[in-house]
């Protein structure tokens, strides 16, 4: 078990419903680092580093989301890691 980076597009109803602050602390909770960030098409685009573990167990989160998403499609794939250092941060 490594370390795993991840990218990941998260489709449905999830920009206004405070997506990104709970995709933030979800994150930190885990230990990750990475980003996520509102994208003008309306979903939400995120990158994820970590131990592989947590990294699986955020994906699975991102499917729920924060309480008020509607999600209806998650796509990722895995990246180069990049060794980010630092928290997990809200982009604009």
């Amino acid at each position: 078990m490594g370390k795993k980076r991840m990218h990941a597009i998260i489709k449905g109803r999830v920009q206004g419903v405070f997506f990104r602050d709970h995709t933030r602390e979800e994150a930190e909770k885990l230990g990750l680092t990475g980003w996520v960030r509102n994208l003008p098409d309306g979903t939400v685009e995120a990158e994820i580093e970590g131990n592989e573990q947590p990294v699986r167990t955020m994906i699975t989160w991102l499917h729920t989301g924060s309480p008020l998403a509607e999600v209806t499609e998650v796509s990722y794939n895995e990246k180069n890691i990049t060794n980010e250092t630092g928290t997990f941060i809200v982009r604009y």
